[in-house]
């Protein structure tokens, strides 16, 4: 397993856990407001940490951990996941999972599996919208599959989305709600355009609330819970303000 970096998890990458956060090397998208451009290399590359050392790290923070969530980059494409997982459950943590959904057998073979506690599913677009998105063509029925191996795994679950001014509208966010129907959460964050893969997004501001809150309705008559996410990162959308008309002087 090729590591990029180990940090300590917000209150959201791990509900309720004290964490850690392993940021695996390695990625099979190419999403174009991805902030993590530096992760996307293959799985190959010799820049990072070995499983060796995360675990290391590990065994010294135990009394101060709860769990550990393996993010990336896309921790399915790393041969040794299932060992890393095991050896973390083995210390008696547990376990959160992000992933793409672009790699449903071995996602079933996880949950089936008794290795994680928390998955989280990343839900770029509607079906026929993901090339456009995801920067690379994809079998979309590959993210149907796995959205279906997350709902009936009976382990706590949440498909989330980066919204993009640009990019994405309140209808697909409605649309991705139709096609993740009985799901624990729903979770809409917000695009950091500190660093994104593609340069003419940089500086772009995070999605307006109000769009998101209006269709709160609409959503959670299909999920359990729904989540707007803000994070402190994102640049707020600018506030339009209204020319004051000067009134007439009266002579």
């Amino acid at each position: 397993m090729l590591i990029g970096s180990i940090e300590r998890a917000s209150e959201h990458d791990f509900p309720g856990k004290r964490a850690v956060v392993l940021y695996v090397r390695g990625c099979n998208l190419r999403c174009s407001y991805c902030g993590y451009a530096g992760l996307l290399g293959s799985c190959d590359d010799r820049n990072g940490h070995g499983w060796a050392q995360a675990e290391d790290y590990l065994l010294k923070r135990l009394e101060r951990l709860d769990g550990v969530v393996f993010s990336g980059g896309e921790p399915t494409l790393q041969e040794d996941l299932r060992h890393a997982l095991e050896r973390v459950k083995s210390m008696g943590l547990s376990t959160k999972l992000d992933t793409n959904g672009t790699q449903p057998e071995i996602l079933r073979d996880l949950l089936t599996g008794d290795l994680v506690d928390y998955v989280a599913m990343d839900v770029k677009a509607p079906l026929e919208n993901y090339a456009n998105l995801v920067g690379r063509r994809i079998d979309v029925e590959l993210i149907r599959t796995s959205i279906w191996v997350v709902k009936q795994s009976g382990i706590p679950h949440e498909f989330r989305t980066t919204v993009v001014p640009g990019l994405h509208t309140t209808r697909e966010l409605k649309a991705i709600s139709e096609l993740i129907h009985g799901a624990d959460r729903y979770v809409v964050q917000d695009f950091v355009s500190t660093n994104p893969l593609r340069e003419e997004l940089k500086g772009r501001p995070a999605f307006p609330n109000k769009p998101l809150e209006d269709i709160r309705a609409y959503v959670e008559r299909r999920v359990r819970s729904y989540e707007i996410r803000h994070v402190d990162e994102a640049r707020p959308m600018p506030v339009a303000r209204r020319r004051m008309r000067s009134k007439p002087v009266a002579i």
